[in-house]
């Protein structure tokens, strides 16, 4: 989902050019790569984070250009290191068959030593690459962004997520915002060569659209629902170019006058998003529930809704601490098999409680040379996100005390940054991470 120009992918979200790979979150560009989160411009590399332009690795974390690299934290252009130790080829070789990453349980023990020593290493403030005047996280090519986030290529931007290429002068626009696209205002999965459309929602390439939803090559849409092709209509009804410019301002004046009003009492006027009670899903159902998770009791108070989980008429025919321990030891029958997921239903994760190996899943694994997954697909998916630091900064100082670095004692340099400000990584600004780093 989130995607565009992906080939033989699996299991993806907020993914661009991506070729035979599976499970990504935020990738861009990678291949033959599994496990990847914020990451971009890889081959064959897995289980790794904030990892651009490396190849045949895995557990990688704020790695550049690397190589046959396994549990790296901040290195730049290296080759042969297992967990930031330097080896010659040779014993490189040797120490990655004996870690046996081949196997779920080589997997689970790499993953906790790589996390030891990304816990214990310092932490650039964001994840910011070629941007200039821009703050928020995982940016890139970004020219006066204030507080975005997953944003690549784009320019004079605020309050905007997950989009780019080409958005330019847009504010409170995302998820899935941009592609040559002008003039957004709090909308949703909005763009495609287009301009001028606030509170919408899956509007590609119109002009000049307003409360509107799934409508196509359309333009001077107002309050409209699935057209294509279409121009001067309002809730779906066409009008003349002169009926529309006269109704339009009067519509707006009754939205003031007659505001809306929710159970909760919230005022919804001209300029506010569409009202939630009109949403057709409830709220866990929704991705709302990986950005800001609230319990039950939390959605009913805020007068949202919320959806109980429905019980299942499949029995799981094999429970997922009974797999194969390597794919290399796992037959075509696997496919057959409902496993039982090791999250045994969690509610927080959304788990589906069981799944299946598919056969093109059977086949990637097997060229990656992976173990097969523990977890449902949305329990996998929801541990990605986890990685990930939340859609929020925090102001705070650079944390290096190296005299090295061009200052006395602990640097002075602030900055925004979606690291809380209660969290035990040690943070530093860009210019002491690239003294410490580069």
């Amino acid at each position: 989902s989130g995607s565009e120009f992906n080939e033989d992918t699996l299991y993806g979200n907020r993914v661009v050019g991506n070729k035979q790979s599976m499970d990504l979150y935020v990738a861009l560009r990678n291949e033959l790569s599994y496990e990847l989160v914020n990451s971009t411009s890889n081959y064959r590399v897995f289980y790794s984070l904030n990892t651009h332009e490396c190849a045949d690795s895995s557990f990688l974390f704020n790695c550049r250009n690397c190589t046959d690299c396994i549990g790296g934290v901040n290195l730049r252009n290296k080759s042969y290191c297992i967990l930031n130790e330097q080896f010659s080829r040779e014993e490189y070789l040797k120490r990655k068959t004996e870690l046996k990453l081949e196997t779920q349980e080589g997997v689970d023990q790499m993953e906790k030593f790589h996390q030891d020593l990304v816990l214990r290493s310092i932490h650039r403030y964001a994840n910011i690459l070629k941007s200039v005047n821009a703050t928020g996280d995982n940016l890139e090519s970004v020219k006066n962004g204030k507080e975005c986030f997953d944003i690549f290529e784009a320019e004079d931007v605020k309050f905007c997520s997950w989009g780019g290429y080409g958005l330019k002068d847009s504010y409170d626009a995302s998820p899935g915002v941009g592609i040559k696209a002008e003039m957004l205002y709090d909308c949703v999965d909005t763009g495609l060569q287009e301009s001028y459309c606030f509170w919408t929602a899956v509007v590609y390439h119109s002009y000049n659209v307003r409360y509107s939803i799934n409508c196509h090559s359309s333009s001077n849409l107002f309050g409209c629902y699935g057209l294509r092709s279409k121009e001067y209509c309002i809730f779906n009804k066409q009008y003349s170019k002169e009926e529309y410019e006269t109704l339009v301002p009067k519509i707006i004046e009754h939205m003031n006058a007659m505001p809306y009003v929710d159970i909760k009492g919230r005022v919804f006027t001209y300029g506010e998003f569409f009202p939630y009670d009109i949403s057709p899903f409830a709220y866990n159902e929704t991705i709302a529930q990986e950005y800001f998770p609230l319990s039950k009791e939390q959605v009913l108070e805020y007068g949202f809704t919320w959806q109980d989980k429905e019980g299942k008429e499949y029995q799981p025919t094999l429970d997922s601490d009974k797999l194969p321990k390597s794919i290399t030891e796992t037959n075509d029958s696997i496919a057959k098999e409902i496993i039982r997921c090791a999250s045994n239903g969690d509610p927080k994760k959304q788990c589906t409680g069981a799944y299946r190996i598919t056969a093109q899943e059977l086949e990637m694994l097997r060229k990656l040379n992976i173990p097969l997954p523990k977890y449902c697909f949305s329990c996998r998916h929801f541990h990605r996100i986890s990685k990930r630091n939340p859609l929020k900064l925090w102001h705070r100082s650079c944390m290096c005390d190296q005299g090295t670095h061009g200052h006395m004692g602990t640097c002075i340099n602030e900055f925004e940054t979606s690291y809380k400000p209660d969290r035990p990584e040690k943070i530093y600004c860009e210019s002491c991470y690239q003294k410490e780093v580069i």
